[in-house]
């Protein structure tokens, strides 16, 4: 099953603490949003990347692009104020009638659980990856535990997320109808009470936030090299 791909790659990312696009820090030799891109760009599975980035870095984009061969990209289009007005306007260069909406800063998701959630998204229209919650989970307030969270239904949710696109697109049109914000493009749908079915991926799928995510992503790196 063919999808399309809508890589966010135009936040600032002010929580790493750099003085440029995190998407442009080098992570083993290469810029994290390189590592991001690979996967789909090897996908023969993947018809086409919209790239969707901030206007200021336009040119530094195509000629990292350039630079690094990357054949696939549909469109580069300009983000939004909010991430959900970036993912709208991504979603407008869709082709294929599947849609992966990912996270540039998520370079190590597997081809297997990609594979999956194109697979089920098909099926049921909407397909998160996740992972179930290790930690014990408090209900805080003002530095105080009110509760302790029953874990076993929780989930920490990744990207990408899949979609029929007619489902995703629908949602997005509701919520710059009714002004509706959501955390992921899952929530959308919640607010439609829309089924979206989970995929178990793993725990390395990591979104590389803080300085600190940099050493664990070298370590993913590491152990990916070890074991191919």
């Amino acid at each position: 099953m063919m999808y399309d791909v809508v890589l966010l790659a135009a936040g600032k990312g002010k929580r790493m603490g750099a003085n440029q696009n995190k998407m442009l820090l080098i992570l083993q030799g290469s810029p994290i949003l390189i590592h991001s891109l690979h996967l789909f760009e090897q996908d023969p599975a993947c018809k086409g990347i919209i790239l969707v980035i901030h206007p200021d870095e336009q040119m530094i984009m195509e000629e990292l692009l350039r630079q690094h061969k990357v054949k696939k990209i549909k469109a580069i289009v300009h983000g939004g104020n909010e991430r959900q007005d970036s993912v709208y306007n991504g979603l407008q260069a869709v082709t294929e009638d599947i849609v992966l909406i990912h996270d540039g800063a998520r370079p190590f998701v597997t081809g297997e659980i990609v594979s999956t959630l194109v697979n089920v998204s098909r099926q049921t229209g909407a397909a998160i990856p996740a992972v179930p919650v290790k930690d014990t989970i408090k209900k805080v307030l003002h530095h105080q535990v009110q509760q302790t969270i029953e874990r076993s239904s929780l989930w920490s949710v990744q990207t990408p997320q899949a979609f029929r696109v007619s489902v995703i697109q629908t949602a997005h049109e509701k919520a710059r109808e009714y002004g509706w914000m959501g955390t992921d493009d899952a929530s959308l749908l919640e607010y439609l009470d829309v089924q979206v079915d989970i995929v178990e991926s793993d725990y390395d799928n990591i979104k590389i936030t803080t300085p600190e995510d940099l050493y664990f992503a070298e370590a993913i790196l590491k152990k990916r090299e070890s074991l191919s």
